[in-house]
């Protein structure tokens, strides 16, 4: 009987923590902007825990034979996921800057979509996030991926920061490190990448709602490795420069 009611406790225990878990979750309203491929795995992890208002995509291209129009792979998820879908010609069209204030979004999440006006992404309370596939600083901007690869880097990974005025140059909320294979090529990176992106947008997710986090600086960043490599070269050389001789 003892033997009994001590499991009983312990399988109590087990279902008032999974309920505090639980109740401690609370789901944000998103919208979520992108285009190709590599952003429909993490828009199908986003849906999954969160409430996604509306996806902002790029407009039908025609393409192929009969140049038909065709849509872009996060549109055809879009639809799929039963989410409306913007499509914007220009970002700054007083049209398209109405749309997303009536989703009453607390944050967007963009994952490779194009350039964002301040108008937009300053819109929700909570700002908003971006996913780039390097270790920010490194590699802002295009093809991170195959870049990384072509210089024989032995990492890579992803990075989730808020939007700012410079392209890619926004404070750090999460990043994660991902190895690189000696064989690796580009095709397989980007692959892992993609997969991998939905579970850093969701952990990033989860350290805004908690509050429990500090943005990094990616300028605090640049001068960290700055000053090591300036100790460095010192240490080699027996000679100093000043920091932004070696930028």
């Amino acid at each position: 009987m003892k033997h009994f009611h001590k499991k009983w406790r312990a399988f109590k225990n087990l279902i008032v923590n999974i309920y505090k878990n639980c109740s401690k979750f609370v789901p944000m309203r998103l919208i979520f902007m992108g285009t190709p491929e590599f952003a429909v795995p993490s828009l199908e992890s986003l849906v999954e825990r969160h409430e996604v208002a509306a996806v902002v995509t790029a407009t039908d291209k025609p393409g192929g034979r009969g140049h038909q129009l065709l849509q872009s792979p996060v549109k055809q998820a879009a639809q799929r996921l039963n989410i409306p879908i913007l499509q914007p010609e220009k970002l700054n069209n007083k049209v398209f800057l109405s749309q997303p204030e009536g989703f009453k979004a607390q944050i967007f999440v963009v994952v490779a979509f194009r350039k964002l006006p301040e108008v937009v992404w300053d819109m929700p309370p909570l700002g908003t996030i971006n996913l780039h596939a390097s270790l920010l600083p490194q590699y802002r901007g295009a093809a991170p991926i195959q870049r990384a690869i072509l210089k024989g880097e032995k990492k890579s990974g992803l990075t989730s920061f808020r939007l700012t005025h410079e392209i890619d140059a926004g404070d750090i909320l999460l990043q994660e490190e991902m190895s690189i294979a000696d064989d690796e090529t580009g095709g397989e990176l980007y692959q892992r990448m993609m997969n991998k992106g939905g579970e850093i947008l969701l952990k990033s997710l989860e350290l805004l709602e908690s509050g429990d986090f500090s943005y990094i600086s990616q300028k605090d960043l640049l001068v960290q490795k700055l000053q090591k490599y300036s100790m460095r070269t010192h240490a080699f050389t027996g000679t100093t420069r000043p920091l932004m001789s070696i930028i």
